[in-house]
């Protein structure tokens, strides 16, 4: 597993439901910025990376999340990311999401580099992607 990358995240009342707490989907839209600024931070950002790669996109396979306590407004949450395993057609990043000591969120992201080949969008070779993000340069 890499070392994290962490995204700060000032919650406001925006982000909340009725009952005052967030409103789940802001986590999953919290997770895609984080892995989208750790791209722009380590490699120029998703499309520079597709276009050095001739990919379409580092798209979204599956993801999950867990919310073993609440956030509220005025919290600050620190999001974490880090990448938690390589496959060869697939990258599995895992999230953490801590308000002061607690944790709020708990998730997972398996994304796929996709190409087009033969017409068709097919799931590429994940090398070439690992290689960018751990030496911070395009290929």
């Amino acid at each position: 597993m890499t070392s994290a990358f962490t995204l700060p995240v000032s919650v406001s009342f925006g982000h909340c439901d009725p009952a005052e707490i967030v409103y789940y989907p802001n986590y999953f839209r919290w997770f895609d910025r984080c892995f989208h600024t750790f791209l722009a931070e380590r490699a120029g950002g998703h499309r520079a990376i597709c276009a050095a790669l001739g990919a379409k996109g580092i798209g979204l396979i599956d993801l999950g999340a867990n919310f073993p306590s609440p956030t509220t407004e005025g919290d600050e949450l620190m999001l974490s990311m880090s990448i938690e395993e390589w496959g060869r057609k697939t990258l599995r990043l895992r999230y953490e999401g801590r308000v002061d000591d607690r944790v709020v969120v708990q998730g997972h992201e398996l994304r796929g580099l996709f190409v087009m080949r033969d017409g068709k969008m097919r799931a590429a070779e994940m090398a070439p992607l690992r290689e960018m993000l751990e030496t911070g340069a395009a290929a």
